[in-house]
């Protein structure tokens, strides 16, 4: 099996039920006879943009990014407590361990007008285009928690 026929493999998968690992991923296609390295599968989940959401019970799942270019995705707003702006920087601020689950939520959307993130533990650190853009982006997700 080929590289693009894996990730539609994949995809399938994630888009008919809650998976939370990548150990599960490789699992499942296993069993239908695609065998992959934890290195291979890691790329090919990179590529794909799968992003991880959080279920009702709490447990973390992989979902298919819902890009938008001028609005963050309804995710990222799950995940945010509080918000602030340093010139052309947001900081972010989560519940312990999520910083890094939203700044994959973050990147997977490849909005252009983020140069990227820094996650710790419970802050991410965005750094935009300008100062114009955070102050805009700081609205936005304002509005959204």
């Amino acid at each position: 099996m080929n590289k693009k026929e894996r990730h539609v493999k994949i995809k399938e998968m994630i888009k008919t039920g809650r998976i939370g690992t990548q150990e599960e991923i490789k699992d499942r296609l296993e069993e239908i006879g695609v065998y992959v390295t934890q290195a291979t599968l890691s790329r090919d989940l990179r590529e794909i943009g799968l992003m991880k959401l959080r279920a009702e019970d709490g447990k973390l799942y992989y979902s298919l990014t819902e890009s938008d270019s001028t609005h963050f995705s309804a995710n990222v707003s799950e995940y945010i407590i509080k918000v602030s702006r340093a010139e052309f920087m947001l900081v972010l601020t989560t519940r312990l361990g999520e910083a890094d689950v939203l700044a994959n939520v973050i990147d997977g959307e490849k909005r252009q007008e983020i140069l990227g993130t820094v996650a710790g533990a419970d802050t991410l650190l965005v750094i935009c285009q300008s100062a114009a853009i955070a102050k805009e982006l700081e609205k936005e997700i304002q509005s959204e928690i």
